[in-house]
């Protein structure tokens, strides 16, 4: 699953990277030296995967909304994870007033329906507009605000576990103050399951992002390409036999979430200890665990400590 998934993501970031050399036409491009394109033309040598009812090229706006899909996921996993890990490690550590609040704040948000969120944070960010800044930055946006409280439970979770821990009564007791204890000795602990949790709400994230394009809440066609819009405006196609509209970029958003979610579950398997303690394929039992894998951030921690007293 996992080398399935690497193959099927690398296609995908690729294809959205070199966008401009693959694409034989412009995402909003309507005709070219030889005239007008038409409107729901079939396959054929010119156009591979045929035009929409707009008169658009299918394959330039597969290819082109790979790199809409891409943008919206960094510019969404990002800003959801900076703020979702800082506000975890501020309220797992200080908790008091501050961690019931963000806790309750965050579990009502959680508690909203991703799209429906999704959509209301849209209209708010983008006001009815749907260019590329008020299109692409408000449903990144609009996603960030769905995914923080996930960031959030996760490193509080793992905060409110760590302090406990003997190394930060140490550190404390060495006088370090409360922001070094978070972001240096905390911090590099609790963030090790953040590789499973991107992968997972990057398929999620593509999913809201062509939600909201079905939708009608999405990116104009002049300002980028985006998959959940071409399949907003080829829903009459369909009844009309007219399938390669629909297709195509239904096929795009299955085989990107599809990629991401089979990363994210041999992730998930690679990290569960009871799965490394099943036998290998060959019939030997993998190695015991001894004292030489203590985790890394554990003893760096005890390194710093111990530079700590010498100073």
């Amino acid at each position: 699953m996992l080398v399935a998934g690497l193959i099927i993501v690398a296609i995908f970031v690729l294809t959205s990277i070199f966008a401009p050399l693959l694409a034989p036409f412009g995402y909003s491009q309507l005709s070219d030296a030889a005239g007008n394109f038409g409107a729901q033309k079939p396959p054929s040598a010119t156009h591979l995967l045929g035009t929409t009812v707009g008169g658009y090229d299918v394959l330039s706006r597969v290819i082109w909304g790979s790199q809409t899909a891409l943008f919206v996921i960094v510019v969404a996993i990002v800003l959801s994870i900076f703020a979702g890990v800082l506000l975890g490690v501020v309220s797992g550590y200080l908790g008091g007033w501050l961690d019931r609040v963000l806790v309750v704040v965050c579990d009502a948000i959680y508690a909203f329906p991703t799209l429906l969120l999704a959509i209301v944070m849209s209209i708010v960010i983008s006001g009815g507009r749907s260019n590329l800044v008020g299109g692409v930055f408000a449903a990144a946006i609009s996603i960030t605000v769905v995914f923080i409280p996930q960031y959030f439970r996760v490193i509080r979770a793992e905060t409110v576990r760590i302090k406990a821990e003997a190394f930060v009564e140490s550190a404390k007791v060495l006088g370090a103050s409360s922001g070094r204890i978070m972001f240096r000795h905390i911090l590099r602990n609790a963030t090790r399951t953040l590789p499973l949790i991107f992968t997972l709400n990057a398929s999620e994230a593509i999913l809201t992002l062509a939600g909201l394009g079905f939708l009608g809440f999405g990116i104009e066609p002049t300002s980028a390409a985006e998959w959940g819009y071409d399949l907003n405006k080829s829903i009459s196609d369909v009844t009309s036999g007219i399938w390669w509209t629909s297709v195509f970029p239904g096929l795009a958003i299955v085989l990107a979430v599809l990629g991401m979610t089979l990363v994210g579950e041999s992730l998930n398997d690679l990290a569960d200890p009871r799965l490394r303690t099943r036998r290998r394929a060959d019939g030997s039992a993998p190695p015991a665990p001894t004292l030489d894998t203590a985790p890394e951030a554990s003893t760096d921690v005890v390194g710093d400590l111990a530079l700590e007293v010498r100073e």
